[in-house]
């Protein structure tokens, strides 16, 4: 790869999708272009960057900035995370909420495993309070072939090895003629999927309780991290809160603080202005 294709993709990657790539990452562009590369019939990254230059295409660049993005999803890839918001967080948001309804946003979801171990979860508290609560879970992702993915709710035996138990695997996925499982449809319709670019506002997804972001923040440029976060915290309701990878360290956006009781977590500060439940 030549270093003027390094800057193209990297600058493309960094003002679409706030992603910032150091030279030394020129690997996972090779790893993360490889099926465009394929399909246009491009032999080498050098030829994409050519097409990208001399034939401005802004669906194709959009493309390519988000197969840029890491995918970097399992099911129940953090448990205590999952268990922490079933049985603690959704229960006490439920108190406050005065039309007994409760909003999840997963952003950058990837191909959903993340919602659907969620949904699996939430199926889980038989006899809890929060089994009679209106709730409503979206997913998004910069990503159109991972939405269709995670909107399909169709997975290889690898990925499905990967975080589900064989006793989960049973309830919620069944094995299709392809070999590949899919997550029952019953558990798909309790979710909605949606393509979208966290450096762009969310107003239009409205107002959540909970926000998950798991290992998409750190990987953005400062600027466009904070850009994000503030996108993310637009949407939250008064208490609620945005759950991180751990260890992920991030620049807090406007009206986040870090939860005292939720560690790892950060809070929405009280805002006169909006209510206390969706």
């Amino acid at each position: 790869m030549q270093d003027t294709t390094f800057e193209t993709l990297a600058d493309l990657a960094l003002k679409q999708s706030g992603q910032a790539f150091h030279p030394n990452k020129r690997y996972l562009m090779e790893a993360r272009l490889a099926t465009i590369s394929r399909r246009e019939s491009f032999a080498t990254l050098d030829d994409l960057a050519h097409c990208l230059k001399s034939r401005p295409n802004p669906r194709f660049e959009a493309e390519v900035a988000a197969a840029l993005t890491g995918k970097l999803t399992r099911f129940f890839g953090d448990r205590d995370l999952f268990d922490r918001i079933v049985t603690h967080v959704l229960p006490e948001r439920l108190k406050l909420s005065k039309t007994g309804r409760l909003r999840i946003w997963c952003a950058g979801v990837s191909t959903g495993q993340e919602v659907y171990s969620l949904i699996m979860r939430l199926g889980e508290e038989v006899g809890s309070a929060i089994t009679k609560a209106d709730l409503e879970i979206i997913g998004t992702d910069i990503s159109a072939d991972c939405i269709e993915t995670a909107t399909v709710g169709s997975y290889g035996h690898f990925d499905v090895q990967k975080g589900l138990s064989v006793h989960r695997l049973m309830l919620g996925l069944d094995r299709n003629d392809t070999g590949d499982w899919q997550v029952k449809e019953a558990l798909r319709q309790q979710a909605t999927f949606k393509v979208h670019n966290l450096l762009e506002p969310a107003d239009a997804l409205g107002l959540f309780d909970v926000i998950i972001c798991r290992n998409v923040l750190s990987a953005m440029a400062e600027p466009m991290q904070k850009q994000a976060a503030d996108n993310l915290a637009r949407q939250l309701l008064p208490g609620g809160l945005i759950f991180t990878a751990p260890g992920e360290k991030l620049s807090l956006g406007d009206g986040l603080v870090a939860s005292r009781t939720y560690r790892g977590a950060l809070e929405r500060v009280s805002d006169k202005n909006k209510v206390a439940a969706a």
